[in-house]
Formats: structure tokens, sequence, C-alpha cells
């Protein structure tokens, strides 16, 4: 029953995207991507909180708060009149699928929210998701190309099909889909998971650390422009991920270990490269002024500051034997609502008052 459920709310999910066009407003059209790029959490995330809430045996009435959420969510991302591909649109694009994936975890948590466990379940099932639905999206493009090639060689062109049904409505269903296989194959995904984290960990150190080195070698300063802002910002958040899973993945009651003191490693060169981006986006600011896409970008390096500056001092006094992991996993999943409280504040004041440009 569970998987039929399942596949039910992610048939539904995959049609949603589809249901736009009832109105006109075609997916291929380069004019129309700016809406589908600001809805696309609107499309699945609803009807991933429904699974949940089915799941969890909630009562039905739990679903009328998450309702205003999502409302509210869909008002914002479509009554402005944002200027087509404008910094704020992008910005809402960017900012509302984390704030809307605060409601998924409230209710993925079951009434557990206000629980350490709670919200590290969530933290750990975030993660997790992000796995298979990578491994998802890996077979459905190998899936695509094997399409195209097979009725090309009878002379039909599926392009079309790939393009606006395959993938788009593939891309909304394997959210559900995966949320479902982490429920039901918790056993197989802990042991990848952690393993993965493991793995990638002294990496991106490694790169931080190389960076940091460079940095000082060189004595340049860090170029941000919105693009490589963006992704220096995704790295930061990476390495926030990495520290997050780690944490949920942890047995606080083992004592400190060789990859414990890589995690420190990581922590600080993530807060010293931070603190690098924040001053170059504060030189920027001084010299050119404000933008929403400066401003957006200071709030998040602070936000991310205030995380890692305080999860450093947690780990180390941890190392030192001054104090346990459970602050550290405390911390951590007190401080994720911020970030969703940051990416509604973006979505609803930064259009208005930076003009819709």
């Amino acid at each position: 029953m569970d998987a039929i459920v399942a596949f039910c709310f992610a048939a539904a999910a995959a049609l949603a995207i589809k249901l736009p066009t009832l109105f006109g407003i075609q997916l291929d059209l380069d004019a129309e991507m700016g809406f589908y790029a600001r809805n696309v959490s609107l499309f699945v995330l609803p009807l991933l909180t429904g699974y949940f809430i089915w799941k969890r045996r909630l009562d039905t009435s739990t679903f009328r708060w998450p309702a205003v959420g999502f409302v509210a969510a869909a008002t914002f991302a479509n009554v402005y009149p944002f200027a087509q591909a404008g910094h704020t649109e992008v910005l809402t694009t960017l900012h509302l699928p984390i704030a809307l994936w605060l409601i998924v975890g409230i209710v993925y948590a079951g009434g557990r929210w206000s629980v350490v466990g709670g919200r590290m379940d969530f933290v750990r099932f975030s993660g997790e998701l992000f796995i298979y639905y990578v491994l998802i999206a890996l077979g459905g493009g190998v899936l695509s190309a094997f399409v195209a090639m097979i009725f090309q060689s009878i002379g039909i062109a599926v392009d079309t099909f790939i393009q606006l049904w395959l993938l788009p409505c593939g891309a909304m269903g394997a959210v559900v889909v995966g949320s479902w296989l982490v429920e039901s194959k918790q056993s197989v995904i802990e042991n990848m998971a952690p393993v993965l984290t493991r793995l990638f960990t002294p990496l991106f150190a490694a790169v931080l650390i190389t960076f940091l080195g460079a940095l000082l070698l060189t004595g340049r300063g860090v170029d941000i422009e919105r693009e490589l802002l963006i992704a220096f910002d995704l790295l930061l958040i990476v390495v926030l991920g990495l520290l997050l899973y780690s944490v949920s993945a942890r047995d606080p009651r083992q004592p400190p270990g060789a990859f414990d003191v890589v995690q420190v490693l990581l922590v600080v060169s993530a807060l010293l490269a931070d603190a690098v981006t924040l001053w170059a986006i504060a030189t920027r600011i001084t010299e050119f002024g404000f933008s929403p896409n400066r401003v957006a970008a200071l709030g998040e390096n602070v936000i991310l500051l205030v995380n890692l500056t305080w999860s450093a001092v947690l780990y180390i006094r941890f190392l030192r034997g001054r104090g346990s992991f459970a602050d550290l996993e405390t911390w951590q999943t007190k401080y994720v609502p911020v970030y969703a409280v940051w990416a509604a504040v973006v979505v609803i004041v930064f259009p208005p008052v930076f003009g819709y440009i």
C-alpha cells in the first residue's frame, strides 16, 4: 500500500508540471521559462508533504497550515511583476525551495520537530534523498538516451517528447519516489551515505586549504561576479551539508577520532573562505552600492559564518574533551530554520525593495 500511495503522489507531481499548459503556458517557450523556474518547487513539494501526512498517519487538519504556506509561496512567486530573467526573479527561483523545504521537514518529523532527534532525522533524510535523486537522475539520463536512439533507428523523432514530457515529469515524480525509497530502504542507504561523507570530507577540506594557500601566495582577491559567487556559495553549502550529515550519522557516544580532526579542518577552512568572500562582497557593495544579488549573498554568507564559527568552537571543545558531541548536534539542528527564514525574506521582501529588477 505504501508503494502504491507513493507512486500515486509521484504521478500527481509528474502531471502537475504539465497543468500550466492548459492555460497556455508552454514549457518549451523561453519567454515562459521564468514561470516554471519560479514555481518548480510548488509542483512537487505540496504533494510530497501530502505523502508524509499520509505516511505519518497525521490528521488531515495538519495540512491546513502547510497549505497556507504553499498558497502564500505561490502568491509571492507569481504576483510580483518580475523583469524577465531579472536578478530578483533568479533569487526567488533559488530561495523559494529552501523556504518550502522547512514545511516539508516539519511535516516529516510528525510532531517531533521540537526534539533534536526529529530535526536530525530530517537532516539525515535530506542527505539520503539527495543521493537517491542523483542516482535516479543518472538512470533517467541513460533511459532518455536509449529512447532517443532506438526510436531514431526506425525514423521516429522523440526529442520533443523527451524534452516536454519525459524529463520534466520524471524530475518531479522522482522527488516523491526517492523519498519513498529512503523511507523503505533505509538499511541500504545508511551504509552508502556515511561512506560518501567520509570519502568527500577530506577531499573538500584539501580543496579549501589549497584555495586558501593559493589566495595567500598570489595575493589576488575573490571575483564575486554572480555566476562565480553562486558557485562559491554552493561549495560552502556542500561543505555545510557534509558537516550536517556527518553529525547526523555519527554516534555521539564515540570518543573523538581522526575523522573528527578532518572535520574540524574542513569547518575552519570553510570559515576562513567564507570570511574572505564576505570581505570581497562588502568591498564590492562599498564601491558599487547595493544590489539584490550582493545583499542576498551578504546575508547568506553572514548566516554561514555564524553557523561555521560556532560549529568550529563546539567541535574543538569536543576534541579537547571540554564539551559533548550532543552540543554540536543541538546547534546544527536548531540553526536549520534560519536558512529557511532568510530564504523567505529574499522571496517576499527583495522584489519590491529592489524594484523587481
